[in-house]
């Protein structure tokens, strides 16, 4: 294991059942424009490979639909591989089937605190992390870094860059070794706090005396009402749980362990899909900053486990069998 990584920004991981599908292929080059079928029971899955751009088809006994939500896009010259995008799963009713039949994955919510986040790092120091998500704003992706910093598998979080193709191109890695010992993180503003529009750099006082204390606290305490060119609850939910259902959720189907490290808004927002709260019940929702809550995906169901109380709490981490095996192997090897 290196000591040391080197310090680039872009983490490239390999879908297990894409490198799979093409593990029978004799070169880069017999892939292009070819099909791939695999039956399953009454349908089939069709793979349609253009330049390595992949479209995907579900046939049944009933016809054919077009899936035209991502599964996965792998660019690739002969050398090298660039950025794989998240998984994602057909939207039809397959979904349903494969969130009942999905393996066990762990979720962890954090709110940003960069003085806490050395204590969050260490209450979650035992449970697998797979993949990373942070809004746009530093501070939530220096929370992340920081409590990452303290988890005993010491592998590194690397920012993914998929702004331009340059970024793409000159943040890419070539050591298999660094690729096994780093973390991908995905950055998105969907994730970012809720945009209070002209309250914006103002404090409470300076709030009050040009809004008024009533008007700025329906502002703050409703859940639809939204301040002068700003956003209400009711809207950064839109965007950051329609961003989990998209992109986040589909990673944990296919049993990746997931840490969010966001804001107050847009994790209320969040947990307000996993517990099915209604708007009253998440506006008085009160999250601390840089504590880690913790759920379980499991059979298509996320079960909430609190917060993690600390490393050396044997009984935290013993929420799930698969977690205190986890938990056994890295004592294992770090002893």
């Amino acid at each position: 294991m290196p000591s040391k990584l080197p310090c680039v920004d872009l983490c490239i991981f390999l879908l297990t059942v894409l490198k799979s599908m093409l593990g029978t292929a004799q070169s880069h080059q017999h892939l292009q424009n070819s099909d791939f079928r695999h039956e399953f029971g009454h349908a089939s899955v069709k793979l349609t490979f253009k330049g390595f751009k992949v479209e995907t088809g579900l046939s049944s006994r009933e016809g054919f639909s077009s899936c035209r939500r991502k599964f996965g896009v792998v660019q690739a010259s002969a050398s090298h591989t660039s950025v794989v995008q998240p998984v994602s799963y057909p939207p039809n009713n397959s979904t349903d089937e494969l969130r009942k039949k999905s393996s066990e994955a762990a979720l962890i919510l954090i709110r940003h605190g960069v003085e806490e986040a050395i204590e969050a790092g260490k209450r979650i120091s035992n449970i697998p992390v797979d993949m990373i998500y942070t809004s746009a704003l530093i501070r939530a992706q220096m929370t992340a870094m920081l409590a990452m910093t303290q988890h005993r598998r010491k592998k590194v979080p690397i920012i993914l860059h998929s702004e331009s193709e340059q970024a793409r191109e000159w943040s890419q890695i070539f050591s298999e070794d660094t690729k096994k010992q780093s973390i991908p993180v995905v950055t998105a503003w969907q994730l970012n706090e809720r945009m209070y529009g002209e309250l914006q750099g103002l404090n409470k006082q300076e709030t009050a005396d040009r809004f008024g204390k009533e008007k700025v606290h329906e502002w703050r305490r409703s859940y639809d009402i939204p301040p002068p060119n700003g956003e209400s609850l009711e809207m950064c939910a839109e965007r950051a749980v329609a961003y989990f259902k998209d992109h986040i959720e589909p990673q944990l189907l296919s049993g990746k362990n997931v840490m969010i490290a966001a804001h107050g808004n847009s994790l209320r927002s969040i947990i307000m899909y996993l517990d099915k709260l209604t708007s009253q019940e998440v506006i008085n929702l009160e999250l601390s900053t840089g504590i880690p809550m913790l759920y379980i995906f499991k059979g298509g169901k996320f079960i909430r486990r609190g917060s993690p109380a600390g490393p050396t709490e044997a009984g935290v981490y013993a929420y799930t069998r698969r977690l205190a095996l986890y938990r056994q192997k890295l004592d294992e090897m770090l002893h």
